[in-house]
C-alpha cells in the first residue's frame, strides 16, 4: 500500500513525541466507543501502541492507533479526525500510511470496528467478518462510565 499526501499544509507522523495527549483523550473520552475513558488509559493504550497523528501545522487534528505483534495481526482503532477538518481525504491519507508501516507488512489478519466508515475501509481491502460464529468477544461498552478505576 502505497502512502497518499495529504492536503498541503497537513503531515501525518508515528512520531509519540508529536502527540497531543490531551487531543487525544479529549476526543476519544466523548466518542461512541469510548465515552468517559480515563485519560490515564488513553495514555496507556498509546504507550502499547503504534500511535499515528494528523497535524496542520502543529495543531494535532486526528489520531489513530494499531495495537499489533508485527508478525501476523493487527487492530486498527480510535481514528478520528477533528470535525472541522473532514472531508480532505485525511482519513484516506491515515489509513494509507498506516496500511504502509514497515512493521505491519505481511500480516495475516486486520481487524476493526465501526459504526459508520465502512465505506472508508473497503477502500483499503477491510471486508466484513467471515465466518462471525467463529469470532467471540468480552465487550464492556459502559466500562468507563461505570467509575472502574483507571489502571
Amino acid at each position: 500500500m502505497k502512502p497518499i499526501e495529504p492536503p498541503a499544509g497537513y503531515s501525518i507522523s508515528c512520531d509519540p513525541a508529536l502527540l497531543n495527549l490531551d487531543t487525544v483523550h479529549g476526543f476519544i473520552a466523548n466518542s461512541y466507543w469510548a465515552k468517559g475513558i480515563p485519560k490515564t488509559i488513553v495514555e496507556k493504550s498509546i504507550r502499547h501502541s503504534i500511535a499515528w497523528g494528523i497535524y496542520f501545522g502543529a495543531e494535532q487534528v486526528g489520531f489513530a492507533r494499531v495495537i499489533s505483534d508485527k508478525a501476523t495481526f493487527a487492530y486498527l482503532c480510535d481514528v478520528f479526525i477533528a470535525s472541522e477538518h473532514r472531508g480532505k481525504g485525511l482519513s484516506k491519507a491515515l489509513v494509507a500510511a498506516i496500511k504502509a508501516h514497515p512493521d505491519l507488512q505481511g500480516l495475516r489478519r486486520w481487524m476493526l470496528v465501526t459504526v459508520d466508515a465502512h465505506g472508508l475501509y473497503e477502500q483499503f481491502d477491510f471486508k466484513p467478518v467471515q465466518n462471525p460464529e467463529r469470532h467471540m468477544e468480552i465487550h464492556q461498552p459502559g466500562l468507563y462510565l461505570e467509575g472502574q478505576p483507571p489502571a
